[in-house]
C-alpha cells in the first residue's frame, strides 16, 4: 500500500468498533515476521530500538529515529505507529518539525508522552497539553493526517494516581489527541474507567500481569500494543543461550529455533 493508503487504513482501524493488536518490532526482520503473522498494524518501540543500537532508552537521536521509521515503513505494507517519546521539543524546529520528519519517513501515526527524562518527573499537565496541541496541529494539517496518541506516563513512572491519569488523558484529548494511552495499567476496572471517561480510542499496553485481549475488548479498549516486551523476550532468549554456552558448555538453546516456514514467508515472499 502507498503511505496514503496506510494512513487511511490506520484511521479506519481506530474508527472500527473492535479491538486490534499492534505489536512493536525493533528492526526490519522483526517487523516482517510480525507482518507475516497477520497483524493489521505495527508500532516502533523506543526501548527495543535503542537496545538494537547498543543504547539505553531515551538516548536515541531524532535522526536515528527518523531513519529507523523509514526502514520499518518500507519493510511492510502495514500502517506504522511511532513511539516518538516527547517528539524532541528541544531539537531544531521542535515538535512540529519532528512530526514533519516522521510523516516524510512514512509513519501513519505517532505518540507524544509527558515524562521528561531530564528532570525525572512528569510534565505539568498544562505544558504537556500545549505540546499535544502543537503535535495535533502538525499531524492533522497534513494532506493525509497522522493519528496522534497522547500518553500519560504516570503508571510506569511511579505515580499511581488514576484520577490524575484520567484528567491528563482528557486534557490531551481536548488538545487534539486521536487516541489516549496510559501504559502500565493492569486492573480491568481501572482500564474500563479510562475508556468510559475519555470517549476516544484507548490504547493499552499488554503486560504479563494484565488482562487478556478478550477481557480488554470487553472493556471497550480499541488498541493493544506490546511496547518493549517482544524485544525483551528476544534478548532474554539470547542471554539464556549465552549463559548456557559459558556455564554448561552446551547448545540446547538451539533446539528452540525460529520456524523456517515463517522465515521463508517473511523474508523471501513470492512476487
Amino acid at each position: 500500500m502507498s503511505v496514503a493508503d496506510c494512513r487511511a487504513r490506520f484511521r479506519d482501524l481506530h474508527a472500527a468498533e473492535q479491538l486490534f493488536v499492534m505489536p512493536n518490532p525493533w528492526d526490519v526482520g522483526s517487523a516482517r515476521l510480525l507482518a507475516w503473522c497477520g497483524f493489521e498494524a505495527l508500532a516502533t518501540t523506543s526501548q527495543g530500538f535503542a537496545w538494537s543500537l547498543g543504547k539505553l532508552d531515551q538516548s536515541v537521536t531524532r535522526d536515528e529515529l527518523v531513519a529507523h521509521v523509514a526502514e520499518l515503513a518500507e519493510a511492510t505494507d502495514l500502517p506504522l505507529n511511532v513511539d516518538s517519546e516527547r517528539c524532541y521539543p528541544d531539537d531544531p524546529g521542535g515538535i512540529a518539525e519532528t512530526v514533519a520528519l516522521l510523516a516524510a519517513a512514512g509513519a501513519s501515526g505517532f505518540s507524544i508522552e509527558d515524562y521528561d527524562p531530564a528532570t525525572g518527573a512528569i510534565d505539568d499537565v498544562e505544558l504537556a497539553a500545549e505540546r499535544v496541541a502543537t503535535a495535533a496541529g502538525a499531524a492533522h494539517n497534513l494532506p493525509d493526517p497522522l493519528v496522534l496518541t497522547g500518553r500519560a506516563e504516570n503508571h510506569i513512572r511511579g505515580v499511581d494516581d488514576l484520577d490524575d491519569t484520567i484528567a491528563r488523558l482528557i486534557a490531551y484529548r481536548d488538545a487534539g489527541a486521536d487516541v489516549v494511552y496510559a501504559p502500565g495499567l493492569t486492573d480491568l476496572d481501572q482500564i474500563a474507567a479510562v475508556v468510559t471517561a475519555v470517549g476516544v480510542p484507548v490504547n493499552v499496553l499488554g503486560l504479563p500481569s494484565g488482562p487478556t485481549i478478550a477481557e480488554l475488548a470487553s472493556a471497550g479498549v480499541r488498541r493493544v500494543s506490546t511496547g518493549s516486551l517482544l524485544a525483551t523476550a528476544a534478548y532474554a532468549a539470547l542471554m539464556a543461550g549465552a549463559r548456557e554456552l559459558l556455564t554448561d558448555g552446551t547448545s540446547r538453546y538451539g533446539a528452540q529455533g525460529v520456524d523456517r516456514e515463517a522465515l521463508q514467508g517473511a523474508f523471501d515472499p513470492p512476487p
